[in-house]
């Protein structure tokens, strides 16, 4: 008997029922909220009351602590608002979020309202695999969050709407030869440069340590007229782990070095405005070195913003790298302009 169209409409139905009913279903990303335990840290110098370190005041900072499973590794944030709500990426594979409490003075207290939402692809699949995860950089720009990943080189787009980030929007194209991204030394530096500035607000990434022939750190300007790779001049044996963009122009550089024999050190460098440019070589002035005599840790996090009273304040983040043996700290100065 010859099937209708009918029979073959209810057919294709039913068979399109059961491979539903059969198949697996996507994994959803959860969120995790969790509390987090804070104690303040007042003074910069572990041992000492100095406040002033050049051309920046501590103000404060917090060691965090938490019971969740998933809390540390935290590579990079940016504000949502000056000093408060706060978006930032997970080296293994998480966003996160809280709110940053402060006193009547405006120092940091304590972090509310932390939590933590898995990584998904374009599908809304979880992804599970670390190489696939590992973001190290992150810019804010409204709703769009832009993050870099290692390994798995890429710099990507994503929609952020509350607590949930959708899947990758787009890759970026990040001008630097992927041959010339070390494994785990790629991108770890996205920020977007001042808008009235010479690179007029353009979106710009520094790898970490991803050094060409002459031993220099490979960086580009991701659009505009100056559209192009940079280097930045490597200074002794410190690596660059974030940056930030000052309201001037110029690009304030977070360090990081390790070595067995001292342990972790960080430092902050200032790369003016005019000399970042396609083709150029870049260098600038140290404004803060800082050993284990001081409250730090394995430092790869840094934004900039502006407090109420119009004070520039830089404020760094630790990565714990989930081990007993590091700390997740919030550390946060005024920088004299």
């Amino acid at each position: 008997m010859t099937a209708t169209p009918l029979r073959r409409a209810i057919a294709a139905a039913i068979a399109l029922l059961g491979a539903l009913a059969t198949s697996p279903a996507i994994p959803q990303a959860r969120i995790e909220r969790m509390d987090v335990q804070s104690s303040q840290i007042d003074y910069f110098r572990i041992g000492f009351s100095q406040k002033t370190f050049g051309r920046l005041e501590f103000v404060g900072g917090l060691e965090m602590t938490s019971s969740g499973r998933d809390f540390g590794s935290l590579s990079a944030f940016r504000f949502q608002n000056a000093g408060s709500d706060f978006v930032g990426v997970a080296d293994t594979g998480f966003w996160f979020f809280g709110k940053m409490e402060r006193d009547a003075s405006g120092k940091p207290t304590g972090v509310s309202n932390f939590r933590m939402a898995e990584m998904t692809d374009k599908a809304g699949k979880v992804i599970g695999e670390k190489w696939l995860t590992d973001a190290e950089g992150m810019a804010l720009d409204g709703n769009n969050v832009i993050a870099s990943f290692e390994r798995d080189h890429r710099i990507s787009d994503y929609r952020l709407s509350g607590d949930v980030v959708s899947g990758p929007i787009r890759n970026r194209d990040f001008i630097v030869p992927a041959y010339e991204l070390r494994q785990n030394r790629g991108f770890e530096t996205l920020a977007h440069a001042a808008e009235n500035g010479p690179l007029a607000g353009s979106l710009v990434a520094v790898s970490e340590k991803s050094l060409d022939k002459q031993g220099n750190i490979f960086a580009a300007i991701l659009e505009g007229p100056q559209k192009g790779i940079f280097m930045v001049k490597r200074n002794g044996e410190f690596d660059i782990t974030d940056g930030s963009f000052l309201p001037n122009g110029d690009l304030l550089l977070l360090e990081r070095s390790f070595a067995m024999s001292r342990g972790v050190a960080m430092r902050l460098r200032l790369i003016k405005s005019d000399t970042i440019r396609k083709g150029a070589l870049v260098d600038g002035e140290i404004l803060l070195e800082a050993s284990m005599l001081y409250q730090i840790d394995n430092m790869e996090g840094l934004d900039v913003w502006r407090r109420d009273d119009g004070a520039l304040i830089v404020s760094l983040l630790s990565d714990d790298n989930h081990s007993i043996l590091q700390r997740n700290l919030y550390l946060e100065f005024k920088l004299t302009e």
